[in-house]
């Protein structure tokens, strides 16, 4: 779905945004005293009571904005407010300003989103007119992005797997006329790329590598790598029931940096970008690789494959060894990667991993800036024996089960020598339950944060 605000010239009611210190004032000078005392109005955060003018129609609203204390144990609050409101159009006419405001801003479309695509009838919403104080552009365009990555990962793979996600990536690419290459099926062995092409040749739909280009070739290169595993079976090495059932999640890096590109794109920024996707299916049939197959990767590596369900390192591995070639000055890549994630971090707070001290600091002030939770866990050296069998240069899969995201991480780092900085995302993609902005479904995780990053590097 597509993010909206209502239109400049459209009547709206007022919104007035108020904390408890200040209510008295607010509802003196709105004459509203009596209806706030009648109706316990004390506006604590995320509150709402809605004014009637003499007749009894709506004349405005009051949104309670709480405490510092209670607005600091979360964030993106106008989100809840905008969720309570009835059909109609709203304007943000006093208690807000700065940041503050713009933020309120983005909750409200992110508050927005439904994945209704397949439903026959969809629900109306609040619009909120935006305050000529807020950059509409910019925030149109991290909201666009939130809901293409919502919008892809929801999508089941029946509607979504490799043929569907190149689609996907080809329209992005031609609304901001960036150029694509794709390379597709056996081409991948003789191009080079054996490890994308050993974890997809079992689907039905052949496994590719999406490349996409956009920018000036003046401009300092950005270059985000995606996985696009569209379902993960776990292959020969299959999953339980239970772990297949949220498996169309798996393309949730390529998802995420898709909604990052077009931010990027679309606020025209100051870089050479570059997206690469590879984009496959896990299966099973005849020709699927098998545990305790030796690939031999991109950069000339070999693999020893003991679990088919650690797949993703895999496909991202020749794609990483691609991107390092060009020696892109930043070099980001997103993943679904490992549940030793979610079991350190939970579903909502991603790690990131990253050698440079001050790309982790950027990243850690743009997290909490643009209320997009990221936390930094470490390339734990003496971790690296684990991922060294005795057959091969490296193990997909180390036997212990003890520190999988720092594994998988420093396995992913084999494959980056030149890029000047690198930075390692390992998400969730997924919100369990509903929450304020995020509804339950596909996430878009990571990618508010690290436009803050791109930014701040490059202006």
């Amino acid at each position: 779905m597509t993010p909206k605000f209502a239109s400049k010239s459209a009547k709206a009611l007022p919104v007035y945004v108020v904390e408890p210190d200040q209510l008295n004032t607010v509802a003196t000078d709105l004459n509203a005293i009596s209806w706030v005392k009648a109706n316990g109005f004390s506006a604590a955060l995320a509150q709402v009571l809605i004014l009637p003018d003499a007749d009894g129609l709506p004349m405005g609203v009051l949104a309670g904005w709480g405490t510092a204390d209670a607005r600091a144990r979360g964030r993106l609050h106008m989100a809840s407010i905008a969720q309570k409101l009835p059909k109609g159009n709203y304007e943000i006419v006093s208690g807000l300003r700065g940041d503050e405001l713009a933020q309120a801003h983005l909750a409200w479309l992110l508050a927005g989103y439904a994945f209704d695509k397949y439903k026959t009838k969809t629900g109306a919403v609040a619009r909120l007119k935006p305050s000529k104080e807020v950059n509409v552009e910019r925030i149109l365009a991290e909201a666009e992005g939130d809901f293409l990555t919502r919008d892809l990962i929801n999508t089941p793979t029946n509607d979504m797997g490799p043929d569907a996600l190149e689609a996907a990536f080809r329209r992005l690419a031609k609304s901001h006329d960036a150029k694509v290459k794709v390379i597709k099926g056996d081409a991948l062995i003789k191009q080079n790329f054996p490890m994308i092409h050993a974890v997809g040749r079992a689907s039905d739909q052949a496994p590719r590598l999406l490349d996409m280009h956009w920018g000036k070739k003046s401009d300092p290169m950005v270059t985000l790598v995606g996985k696009g595993v569209c379902f993960d079976t776990g292959g020969l090495n299959i999953k339980p029931g239970g772990s297949m059932g949220l498996m169309k999640k798996d393309m949730g890096g390529s998802a995420t940096v898709l909604g990052l590109a077009h931010m990027i794109m679309a606020l025209g920024l100051s870089v050479r970008l570059r997206v690469l996707v590879p984009a496959v299916e896990n299966s099973i049939s005849a020709g699927a690789y098998r545990p305790q197959d030796v690939l031999t990767s991109r950069k000339g590596m070999t693999v020893e494959i003991n679990n088919t369900d650690a797949e993703g390192r895999l496909v991202l591995a020749d794609a990483l060894a691609l991107a390092d070639e060009e020696k892109p000055d930043l070099l980001i890549c997103n993943a679904t990667l490992t549940g030793a994630a979610r079991v350190a971090l939970g579903p909502d707070v991603p790690p990131f991993f990253t050698d440079d001290d001050g790309l982790a600091s950027q990243i850690y002030k743009a997290s909490e800036a643009q209320a997009d939770p990221l936390w930094r866990m470490p390339f734990w050296e003496p971790y690296e024996g684990d991922i060294e069998p005795d057959v091969a240069d490296l193990d997909n899969a180390p036997k212990g089960g003890f520190g999988g995201a720092i594994t998988a991480a420093l396995f992913l780092r084999r494959f980056v020598d030149d890029a000047s900085s690198f930075v390692h995302l390992d998400l969730y993609g997924w919100c369990p339950s509903a929450k304020p902005a995020r509804s339950l479904g596909g996430a878009c995780q990571s990618a508010r944060a690290m436009l803050a990053v791109i930014e701040a590097r490059y202006g």
